[in-house]
């Protein structure tokens, strides 16, 4: 990873870490808000399984579609402009919400979903080198993971004031639909969508001033920054650097395991073996794993200034492995405590691989960031593989846990060799 440019002056760097920060804090918020929308939205538009998930794939397609696009816009405007942008944008699809929500809109709400998507797309892709590169190359892993760990904080609070400010009331249940008929739904509609409108609104204007206060800040510029005019390079000269390439295929790996196992932990806990039958105490408990991602994050960023970042992913993507084999094959609350486990394995795991892919990558670095970027996707995509080995009969949900496994084995590779950069460092354009 490239120093930053000393006559930016590192007195500077503290505004600069606390802009990020709020930019963390702001793509966690967001990330989470559309969770509570989907058994609502489920039952207001007579939604089957298939369409209802639609909210979700649709904010992960945003990132293999709008990654590249994200990088060229970092390209032109720089990480500052990036930040200012991709907050635009997110606030643009935010208020989005507000048209498609009076339209009584499926569709448009996803429309309006995808542009939010797009614009906690470019987000991510100028915040994490940014914030890696504000400081000594070294403690990249120690910066990413402080900013995750106040990612999480957002996503641990998140759902909790969607619930009270946006969906305050129950999900209707098919059979309450059926029960009460055609006009309790319609007023239900009205209500559910009436209650989109304003927190939505809402985010939107705080999105669009923290836009317009960065906007006006001077913050610094790196040196990992492109600032003459000779032509961009293509994204295809990333895939010349192995490293870069595999740190991809780890953020895919991570982010599909990490979501495959949240998505699923509620389902796994009142399985008739491990023997969890009340639902809220089930949905406590899964709140766990999420907070136990939050806690490791706080205490990984403290870690990693003085451990070797590589030795530590691997260290903890083989006990993600032996956690998710006793989750596997034991029952009771031994395979319950050791998945939820599982969520403290993974805190330092996003921020350490985006920090050793981008390592050394000079000019290239936004480019090799929206490749890692795009590959968040696996968010979308390993969980429809996991369910899908979980539906054969011979198999089930318990032993289908095998596919995090996997995932998490090829973090380990990576941790042990598959970081190490095989070229030299790319020439930094001056």
């Amino acid at each position: 990873m490239a120093e930053t440019t000393p006559v930016a002056g590192k007195p500077q760097y503290g505004l600069a870490t606390v802009v990020g920060f709020a930019v963390f804090f702001i793509i966690g918020l967001i990330t989470v808000s559309k969770d509570p929308l989907i058994p609502h939205l489920k039952g207001i538009f007579q939604l089957n399984y298939f369409q209802s998930n639609l909210i979700p794939f649709m904010f992960f397609l945003a990132y293999p579609i709008m990654g590249l696009p994200s990088a060229r816009a970092i390209s032109r405007f720089g990480y500052q402009g990036g930040m200012v942008l991709g907050l635009a944008v997110t606030g643009l699809g935010a208020l989005l919400f507000v048209p498609s929500a009076i339209a009584a809109s499926y569709g448009m709400l996803l429309v309006a979903l995808f542009i939010l998507a797009s614009g906690i797309t470019l987000l991510q892709v100028a915040i994490n080198p940014y914030v890696a590169s504000l400081g000594t190359p070294e403690h990249a892993s120690s910066r990413l993971n402080l900013g995750q760990a106040i990612n999480s904080v957002a996503t641990t609070v998140g759902p909790l004031l969607a619930s009270v400010l946006i969906l305050s009331v129950a999900p209707a249940t098919a059979e309450e639909i059926a029960k009460h008929g055609a006009d309790w739904l319609q007023n239900y509609r009205t209500q559910i969508l009436s209650s989109i409108k304003l927190p939505y609104t809402v985010v939107a204007v705080v999105v669009f001033l923290l836009a317009f206060l960065i906007s006006r800040l001077k913050l610094p510029t790196l040196s990992i920054e492109k600032t003459d005019k000779t032509p961009e390079p293509p994204l295809s000269a990333v895939f010349g650097y192995r490293h870069a390439v595999l740190g991809a295929v780890g953020i895919f790996m991570y982010v599909g395991a990490e979501v495959a196992i949240g998505g699923n932990l509620y389902k796994f806990m009142t399985l008739p073996e491990i023997g969890i039958s009340s639902d809220q105490a089930a949905a406590r408990l899964v709140s766990l794993y999420w907070m136990g991602a939050m806690i490791g994050r706080f205490i990984g960023s403290a870690v990693l200034r003085k451990v070797n970042p590589a030795k530590a992913l691997m260290t903890v993507s083989l006990a993600a492995i032996l956690a998710v084999a006793v989750g596997m094959f034991t029952t009771g609350p031994v395979a319950m405590w050791t998945l939820i486990a599982v969520g403290l394995f993974n805190a330092i795991m996003f921020p350490t691989i985006f920090a050793l892919g981008i390592a050394g990558m000079g000019s290239l670095t936004g480019k090799t960031s929206a490749l890692i970027s795009m590959a968040i996707v696996g968010g979308a995509l390993v969980p429809i593989a996991l369910g899908a080995v979980a539906d054969i009969p011979s198999v089930g949900l318990q032993k289908a846990f095998f596919v995090a496994a996997i995932c998490y084995a090829y973090i380990a590779y990576y941790g042990a060799s598959g970081y190490k950069p095989l070229k030299t460092v790319v020439p930094i354009a001056s």
